[in-house]
């Protein structure tokens, strides 16, 4: 008896949600959001040709470079279609095991662009900084390991968030408020105790994003404080503008993952992108 009375109040699916009272405009607003996801896929998939096929982009900073633009496209692969699916088609279900891996794989590779992020600034840091011992610090395989390390640490980090709302009955309204799946909506369905759920979640925010906040805030903060110190007026120029090119890369990251939470419109300006890391050499 128990075990009906647990499917008769367990949801087998969650609904998601379009734009909130635009239902009969949805098909014109996908016309834009289709236009950007091919851009970001087209715009990213040409940055990984060209550092690929012109050896002399094979720079850290162009490597890393390439790695934020396979996280990009694997956030809006694992986005947009359900986005699109929702506006072409009205297909708003989805179930709970596919909502916990679309969970998993956004947070996990939003979270990883986050650290490769703080990579470039610590790059920047080091070619600025100490430009001497640039190339014997930033060596290829270091920085295949950072950015392995990188994408390891947030899977790892990540991983137990789906293992948690698995557990949980989900006995709530099951329609959520996005077109993709979050841990911080997704919980708050359940009828179970979250508490560790909310620990762990504000835990991994902290320990992850505000933590690489910081750092590259201090790494650029060091970065000012040498390139204000350089004598030489034309040195000093070439600096301070490698220096705000790439404080508009991790504005736009930021940015663009906070209202999208799949960096669109980083990935808007593929071209400027690639243009920075030019003024890099």
């Amino acid at each position: 008896m128990t075990a009906v009375n647990d499917t008769k109040f367990q949801p087998a699916v969650f609904f998601l949600t379009g734009i909130f009272r635009q239902e009969n405009i949805h098909v014109w607003i996908s016309i834009p959001i289709f236009l950007i996801y091919v851009t970001l896929v087209l715009g990213n998939s040409l940055i990984l040709f060209i550092i690929k096929t012109d050896p002399t982009l094979h720079e850290p900073m162009q490597l890393f470079l390439s790695m934020l633009a396979v996280t990009d496209v694997g956030i809006s692969i694992s986005t947009m279609p359900a986005t699109l699916g929702i506006f072409w088609f009205n297909s708003r279900e989805i179930s709970h095991n596919a909502c916990f891996a679309k969970l998993f794989f956004i947070q996990s590779l939003t979270f990883t662009e986050s650290s490769l992020l703080l990579c470039m600034a610590f790059d920047r840091f080091v070619a600025i900084c100490h430009p001497l011992r640039y190339a014997s610090i930033l060596t290829p395989p270091r920085v295949a390991k950072m950015g392995l390390v990188s994408l390891l640490r947030r899977i790892v980090l990540i991983f137990p968030l789906p293992i948690l709302l698995k557990q949980y009955r989900y006995c709530h309204v099951n329609i959520l408020s996005h077109s993709y799946c979050l841990n911080q909506e997704v919980m708050t369905m359940a009828c179970s105790d979250i508490r560790v759920n909310i620990i762990y979640g504000f835990f991994i925010t902290v320990s992850s994003v505000g933590l690489d906040v910081l750092l590259i805030l201090l790494a650029y903060v060091m970065i000012l404080k040498t390139v204000l110190s350089i004598v030489s007026h034309s040195e000093c120029l070439k600096a301070l503008s490698t220096y705000i090119s790439h404080i508009c890369v991790v504005l736009l990251a930021y940015c663009g993952r906070t209202q999208t939470q799949g960096s669109l419109l980083t990935c808007l300006l593929p071209s400027e992108w690639f243009r920075v890391c030019q003024t890099t050499d």
